[in-house]
Order: C-alpha cells, then sequence, then structure tokens
C-alpha cells in the first residue's frame, strides 16, 4: 500500500510514543509485581532502539523474538520497528526444529531472547546460525541488551522505515499446514493505526492480555497503547487467575479464543468473581458455540463481541454486544457485518459474485491486506487476486448483510452426496444439554475416502453416549452428517493461540484406526 495525500505516512511506532510523552506518569503495563509509565516505557524503547542500531542493526534488517509475555519484549520489538527493521514473533510451543527453520527462512540478522527461554535459544542458534543473540537480561551466552541499553540516552531519535518496507511476518498458527509468513507493511500498519485515530484516547481502557502477544493479543495490546489504556500482562491463559485478574485489575477489555472462553465460563470462580469492570469480552479465531456463547453472556452480561478477522486480511467482521440478543439465537452463529472500510464478497470458484444467501468463499478488500507471503509470490498470487483477498473461509450474507462463516475450505469435508461443514456438525452436537465442546474433522479410511469423526468433551457428570448423539445428528442433519466415529474426551487439545488442534486430533484418529 502506498501512502497517499489522504492517507499520511506517520510512522506507527513514532506515533505511539509520542502520545505518552504527554502523559509520562500514566501506567501503562503491569506484570506481576511491576507497574510502567509511560515516561518509563517511552525511555526503554528509544534506548533500546539505539542499543540495537550499536549493534549494527537497522532498516530492512530481520529481527526474531523469542519470548513469553513480558514487557521489555513489547519495548524491544517497537524499537526494532523503529529503526525499520522488521520483526518476526516466534510462538513459544513450537518446536526447537519449527522455531530454527522460521529463524532461517526470516533472515534473522539479531534474536532477541527473554531470560526464560534462554535454553531454547540455545537449540535454536545451534541448528541455524544467527549473527546477534540479544538477551532481555542477563544469560550464559549471548549479548544483555538491557545492560548495554542502560548506556545511551534515551532522547527521541528519528524514525526509519518506508511505507512499503516490511513491518512484521506474521505466521500462520499452522493448524491446517506448514505455518506460512504474512508481510505487513509500515504504510498498513499506519494506515490501521490512524483508522482509530480520530477517537479521544481512553485511559479508562484496561486490556487483559492472557495468551500469547505473537499472536492476535500482541495487536490488541497496540492498539490499547496507542488508544491511551493500560496493558496487564499475564505470562499464560489459566482461567482463575485471568478471572481473579479481571478483578484485581479492574479489566475492561479481553481477548479470548472460544475455547479459553468456554473454560473461563466453565470455572467455578466465575459464579462469584467480580467482573462487573468489563465492558468488551471480545471472542474471535475459531468457530463459536452459539449454544456456549449464550451461556456466556448469560453469565457476563451483554458485553461479549465477536471478531471476524485474519492474519492476512486484519479486521473483517463484528458482531457487536448489542446483537447478542438471546432472543435471537440464529444472530449468534453470525459473525457479523463488515467493518468500516471492508468490502466482503461471497464466490464461487471462479471467482464471480454469488447472490445473497448462497454459500461460496469469503474474499475481502480493504486497506488492511498483507503485501503477500514471505518468499511465497505463486500462494500470494494464488490468495490476492484483483485486489481481493481469498480467504479460505466458506460462508454467506444475508439480506441484513451480516456475514455467517460455515466453514475453512481445508476443513469441509467431502462425503458421497455432498459437503459437510464441520462447524454446522459441531454446533448441533454442542447444542445437547450434555455436550461441552465438540470437534469435528475428516479421516481418510484405507480406500481414501474421507471420514467423519467428531471428539465430544461431555458436561461433568453427563451420561451422554454415542447413541443419543447419533440420533441427534441423524434427526437434525441426515444420515449425511452422521460421523463415522464419535469418541469422548475429558478436554480437546489447543494450539499456543488457543484453537483446538484438529492436526492432533487427526492424527491421533489415524493412530488409532491403523492399530
Amino acid at each position: 500500500m502506498q501512502a497517499t495525500a489522504t492517507t499520511a505516512f506517520v510512522h506507527p511506532v513514532e506515533d505511539t510514543l509520542n502520545a505518552f510523552a504527554a502523559f509520562p506518569e500514566r501506567e501503562v503495563l503491569v506484570h506481576q509485581d511491576r507497574r510502567i509509565t509511560a515516561g518509563e516505557f517511552r525511555a526503554l524503547v528509544h534506548r533500546l532502539a539505539r542499543a540495537l542500531e550499536g549493534e549494527g542493526l537497522g532498516r530492512g534488517d530481520g529481527v526474531t523474538l523469542l519470548s513469553g509475555n513480558l514487557p521489555e519484549i513489547i519495548a524491544a520489538r517497537y524499537a526494532a520497528n523503529l529503526i525499520g527493521c522488521r520483526v518476526n514473533h516466534l510462538y513459544g510451543k513450537l518446536s526447537a526444529e519449527a522455531q530454527a527453520a522460521i529463524v532461517h527462512d526470516v533472515e534473522t540478522r539479531a534474536l532477541i531472547v527473554d531470560p526464560r527461554c534462554a535454553d531454547r535459544a540455545a537449540e535454536v542458534t545451534a541448528a541455524t546460525a544467527v549473527d546477534k543473540v540479544l538477551v532481555l537480561g542477563p544469560a550464559k551466552e549471548g549479548t544483555d541488551l538491557l545492560e548495554a541499553a542502560a548506556g545511551y540516552p534515551d532522547e527521541p531519535l528519528p524514525a526509519r522505515g518506508e511505507p512499503d518496507d516490511i513491518w512484521s511476518i506474521r505466521h500462520t498458527g499452522g493448524t491446517t499446514g506448514r505455518p506460512k509468513g504474512i508481510c505487513m507493511s509500515f504504510g498498513q500498519m499506519s494506515a490501521f493505526q490512524r483508522m482509530g485515530a480520530e477517537k479521544p484516547l481512553s485511559h479508562e481502557r484496561r486490556q487483559l492480555v492472557c495468551t500469547t502477544i505473537a499472536h492476535a493479543s500482541g495487536m490488541f495490546a497496540d492498539s490499547t497503547l496507542r488508544g491511551g489504556g493500560t496493558v496487564v500482562l499475564l505470562d499464560e491463559f489459566e482461567p482463575g487467575a485471568v478471572l481473579a485478574a479481571i478483578e484485581r485489575e479492574r479489566i475492561t477489555d479481553v481477548f479470548l479464543l472460544p475455547p479459553l472462553l468456554y473454560q473461563l465460563l466453565d470455572h467455578p470462580d466465575a459464579a462469584t468473581t467480580d467482573t462487573s469492570s468489563l465492558r468488551g469480552l471480545m471472542y474471535g479465531g475459531c468457530q463459536a458455540s452459539p449454544a456456549r456463547i449464550a451461556d456466556a453472556v448469560r453469565r457476563f452480561g451483554p458485553v461479549l463481541v465477536q471478531f471476524y478477522g485474519q492474519s492476512e486480511a486484519g479486521g473483517i467482521s463484528v458482531l457487536p454486544a448489542d446483537a447478542h440478543d438471546l432472543k435471537h439465537p440464529e444472530r449468534l452463529r453470525s459473525a457479523g457485518t463488515a467493518l468500516p472500510g471492508v468490502e466482503v464478497s461471497i464466490r464461487d470458484e471462479a471467482g464471480r459474485p454469488l447472490p445473497t444467501g448462497e454459500r461460496g468463499e469469503i474474499c475481502v478488500r480493504s486497506r488492511s491486506l498483507m503485501q503477500g507471503y514471505w518468499k511465497q509470490p505463486e500462494l500470494t498470487a494464488e490468495v490476492l487476486r484483483d485486489g481481493w483477498l481469498h480467504t479460505g473461509d466458506i460462508g454467506f450474507l444475508d439480506d441484513e448483510g451480516f456475514l455467517t462463516v460455515a466453514d475453512r475450505l481445508k476443513d469441509m469435508i467431502i462425503v458421497v452426496g455432498g459437503h459437510v461443514y464441520t462447524s454446522e456438525l459441531e454446533d448441533l452436537l454442542n447444542s445437547h444439554p450434555q455436550v461441552l465442546q465438540s470437534a469435528v474433522f475428516g479421516v481418510r479410511d484405507a480406500d481414501s475416502m474421507e471420514r467423519v469423526h467428531a471428539v465430544v468433551v461431555p458436561r461433568a457428570g453427563a451420561d451422554v453416549d454415542e447413541r443419543q448423539l447419533r440420533a441427534l445428528v441423524r434427526r437434525e442433519r441426515g444420515e449425511m452428517y452422521e460421523p463415522a466415529r464419535i469418541t469422548f474426551a475429558a478436554a480437546l487439545p489447543l494450539t499456543e493461540t488457543g484453537k483446538p488442534d484438529k492436526k492432533e486430533l487427526r492424527r491421533a484418529a489415524e493412530e488409532a484406526a491403523a492399530a
């Protein structure tokens, strides 16, 4: 995206740090027993930026982060972007081999490491060469970047980075295949940030970040900081700790993937915790169960907001709190209406627009679309066509412009007689009063035919069995949707970002079938 006269380029980090200068004493980051002010954070970013330049880093260099949720890693990311570097943040629960492959692929010049990840950093750098290892504190190997930064002044320095330079390479979660590097430019981030610039700063906003800042939570943290709010960091998601933090810190906003929201909802402390400070309990990132979302509205009140987006597309649509109307439960199946500045079109396999109500691939056009996939021009050309991003999601629009996401193209199961949309079958199974959660996926049999498999998490004390669920599916959806196999589990395996790990479920089902 090129900056234009109507979309003046403003460096995203510089913009945020300039805003911080107006209220240096205000608390902006909370982590464990530390409370960091805007002035302290701003000074740290400038010192870190000078230290990175002192290490020979600058515009166009690749910086990779290996870290948990740490205030200093946010500051290091801001510092790297401030001097024009492109940044990649590794998912912590990937294998060392997978992390090393990404570090090599994105042409990392410097690996910035959380001291708690020092042993993993040693594994990664043993597998692939990195020019510099910079640690945010003392460690056996690498340069202590915080110690180096302390020797530099904290005066502002000129921001580097042009609109078309790569700001970040964010890898997909890899739930349906090999992770892909999604490139976003400085110009795109500037435009995205300026979309909310007309809103007044909100010092009352307190965002709880309880999942990895390498994923969507990092972007919500950025938005909160730029908007004048406070970010409260937890090291990981644990439902009891999240509830306690909401009450203790008077949290107003939190983002959770649906499986994590269900854990919060089902925790015994949910009934007694004071969550009255919440203004926005946002969920998204994977399919949600309307039945469970209705439970959440009853428990937490009219604060549920569904966000539909993709790393490749940014935000696409929102179902606001006032649309979570329990008198109209069909709305809870919808992903809401398109965000301002976003166009949504439903298209067939040939790329032709489809009429209202017909299912097809969800295609999106906006200023927030990715530049492309890192080093994958053919895949980029396949996904980005004529200014439209082909999301790989199947859905439809209704007469009022509400978008419903039916499935991922890769998750849809092709069976004799038609297609099984996994999210629809999951919704049906979840509607049973004794079912908490389910995951549906396809597994190929000996004849390479896909068979429908379902893993079901029953409620505590439930006596629901496979026979009852099969009868429910046949009655409501017909034999085509009836799973070839239904198994029960105490919980679903989740990826680091909180999505049901269907690759792991499929692997376990294939192993069981082969035994």
